[in-house]
């Protein structure tokens, strides 16, 4: 299989561990074990020795109870019979292609979103149409165009809502459009639900898969529980004929997710409350930081997120995105992701919902570098962590 190099992976593998301030990163704060038996009101040593008990087997093949129960709390019509657990939601979205995809088929994907949406299917020998974002209008998908790109058929329409790396998020009035769409071509609609629920305001945010019956919605404990350490996601549709295919599938591939993982999943799961409470606090605070930095900035510009945790942001400096990238991490520590990696030249994806001490310090070293580049003397030493 010929697939194309993974940019904004490529990138991340390169510089993240030797990042002084890491604000690339689109998880929110991540928490460790202690935060999780905290959160949940959980006996540490209860919940250990039970675990520790446990002969180390397969697990549930297909997820336990309390893990498919804890996942379809998290929609409004989804059963637990109706979701497929992955490796991530990385994982989910490669085996909805793997399992649904075929050489020929047309599928519809957006950019700027997460490459797998297009490269994967592209890799498998499908025409893969693109539809770009604008940001002049916010980066919501065009139902005109959508239709026009749809004209002939198509097999799977792709999307990312809300959006990476841009925040964007998709009203329930155009997803059923696009909806629409899919269903005049008997088409798949595939959402990457990856950041889902972490929102600006206590709006309820509708999943694709409430809204259609041949939606496939992926996600993951990665961004919004905090928990990308147990690399536990989950695709989720009520498409009789798509499960078959992807439970068949996941027989090559999978197996199962791992007890351990699945055990934590579904702590995190009972305690989700808490979590999104914790987590919503952490991107409303920490965007209204950001927003603040980019007003006083006079070289940078964005659309404001409305959900998510990323942002993307342009920058008017004559310079390509990789080379401002890597030159500012190499003189001042602050990480964050090219937007050339997201096809999206003179830009950069900022990860606000880190830490608020690393999101500030990482933003001043940025004012810093920016200030380096208005004089024309970009050093080449690096700080210390103040």
């Amino acid at each position: 299989m010929n697939i194309n190099p993974f940019a904004v992976e490529e990138w991340m593998n390169a510089y993240e561990t030797g990042a002084l301030y890491n604000i690339a990163e689109t998880c929110v704060d991540s928490i460790s074990l202690d935060e999780l038996f905290s959160l949940s009101g959980t006996d540490k040593e209860s919940f250990l020795s039970r675990l520790c008990s446990r002969r180390l087997t397969y697990g549930a093949i297909e997820g336990s109870p309390e893990l498919k129960n804890g996942i379809a709390s998290l929609y409004r019509t989804i059963k637990p019979d109706e979701i497929v657990p992955t490796h991530g939601a990385a994982g989910a979205n490669h085996h909805v292609f793997y399992s649904l995809i075929n050489p020929g088929d047309t599928v519809i994907s957006i950019m700027p979103s997460y490459q797998q949406l297009y490269s994967i299917p592209a890799s498998l020998g499908a025409r893969v149409k693109i539809m770009h974002l604008k940001k002049e209008n916010g980066y919501l998908p065009d139902i005109d165009e959508l239709k026009r790109l749809a004209e002939g058929g198509v097999k799977m329409i792709c999307l990312n809502n809300p959006n990476n790396p841009a925040g964007a998020l998709i009203p329930q009035e155009i997803l059923e459009k696009a909806a629409a769409i899919a269903q005049s071509c008997h088409a798949y609609l595939l959402v990457d639900e990856v950041y889902r629920h972490l929102t600006q305001d206590e709006e309820w945010q509708p999943s694709i898969v409430d809204l259609y019956e041949k939606g496939i919605s992926t996600s993951s404990m990665s961004k919004v529980f905090s928990l990308a350490g147990i690399r536990l996601g989950w695709i989720a549709t009520h498409d009789k004929e798509a499960l078959k295919q992807m439970w068949s599938h996941r027989d090559y591939n999978l197996i199962s997710c791992g007890m351990i993982d699945d055990a934590i999943a579904s702590l995190a799961l009972s305690a989700k409350e808490k979590i999104l409470e914790r987590n919503k606090k952490i991107i409303r605070e920490n965007l209204a930081i950001l927003d603040d930095w980019i007003q006083k900035e006079p070289h940078i510009s964005y659309v404001k997120p409305h959900a998510g945790t990323t942002a993307l942001v342009y920058y008017d400096f004559p310079v390509d995105s990789y080379t401002l990238c890597r030159q500012m991490y190499e003189t001042c520590g602050a990480f964050v992701t090219p937007g050339d990696c997201f096809n999206e030249p003179h830009s950069m994806r900022i990860g606000y919902a880190a830490d608020k001490d690393t999101l500030i310090k990482g933003l001043h070293a940025m004012s810093t570098f920016f200030r380096s580049l208005e004089a024309g003397k970009a050093g080449s030493s690096r700080p210390s962590e103040a």
